[in-house]
């Protein structure tokens, strides 16, 4: 049975721009596996409900950069695969950062096990672009 997550995005200056709970996250878990998570909830949650504003990790493909999430040309359907690719890629090239409490995760593979009072920063460095 899996755990209920609080993940933030935050800027490097330290300004939390998000926050959500992310539910039924494995534990243990991979960096790779919790970022995948993310993303599919996210994507969920936006094509329930598809809008011109997208607020995830990851831009998608097209879409432009503004103060409270990415501009959609028009409402579509995302792809979280195609996102969470995206996601694991920009993390490889230090596109984002990832914290649990003050500690930073490096490795992809790298294990974690999380308690329910973990808090997973998501530090962004430069707008991400994906499908």
């Amino acid at each position: 049975m899996g755990m209920n997550v609080v993940v933030t995005d935050a800027t490097p200056a330290g300004t939390q721009t998000a926050r959500v709970l992310l539910e039924d996250v494995p534990n243990p878990v991979t960096l790779r596996d919790l970022i995948r998570h993310r993303v599919r909830e996210e994507v969920a949650r936006f094509n329930a409900n598809p809008v011109e504003r997208f607020n995830g990790l990851v831009a998608p493909a097209d879409a432009e950069w503004q103060l409270n999430g990415y501009q959609l040309r028009k409402p579509r359907v995302l792809d979280w695969e195609k996102q969470a690719k995206v996601a694991l890629h920009s993390f490889a090239h230090n596109g984002f950062f990832v914290f649990v409490g003050d500690r930073q995760v490096e490795d992809l593979d790298e294990e974690l096990t999380l308690a329910e009072s973990d808090e997973v920063s998501f530090v962004r460095l430069v707008q991400l672009v994906g499908g």
